[in-house]
């Protein structure tokens, strides 16, 4: 998912922005803009992007037999 060909350009995910307060990010090519905003030098980088929480495993609809090789 974090590698997909089909992402969404936002500036927060760009090689160029860098996060600050506010949800405001540092472009090194517009300045300052908003986390949603995005332009035509947006070179993506996948290490900015934060994948989404997992959800917990709910253990009680199973039983110890069910976790046993």
């Amino acid at each position: 998912m974090l590698f997909r060909k089909k992402i969404q350009r936002f500036c927060s995910y760009c090689q160029n922005g860098t996060a600050m307060e506010n949800e405001q990010i540092l472009c090194a090519k517009k300045g300052i803009v908003s986390s949603d905003h995005s332009c035509r030098k947006f070179e993506y980088n996948p290490c900015k992007r934060i994948p989404p929480k997992m959800k917990a495993l709910d253990t009680e609809k199973y039983e110890d037999i069910d976790f046993s090789l």
